[in-house]
């Protein structure tokens, strides 16, 4: 059985940062946490289309967009 202890660590990573919508030709990034928040901030164009919370992204930048996340250890699941 496994133990679980109260409360978390603040060095505790949530499992998930994104969550990745596909809506056809847009692709819907949508961030979970403080850090997924800072990084479209630093790294995404200020005139970015977004719809709600969530980053839109055309199709042809997708997978580019999430090898970056990747190498740079956040964690993405696709709803």
């Amino acid at each position: 059985m496994k133990s679980h202890t109260s409360g978390s660590s603040s060095s505790e990573k949530p499992d998930i940062d994104f969550v990745v919508r596909d809506q056809g030709t847009i692709w819907l990034f949508t961030p979970l946490t403080p850090a997924a928040l800072q990084f479209l901030s630093d790294h995404i164009r200020e005139d970015a289309q977004y719809f709600g919370p969530s980053l839109a992204v055309e199709h042809r930048y997708v997978y580019d967009l999430l090898i970056g996340l990747r190498e740079r250890g956040f964690k993405t699941v696709k709803a």
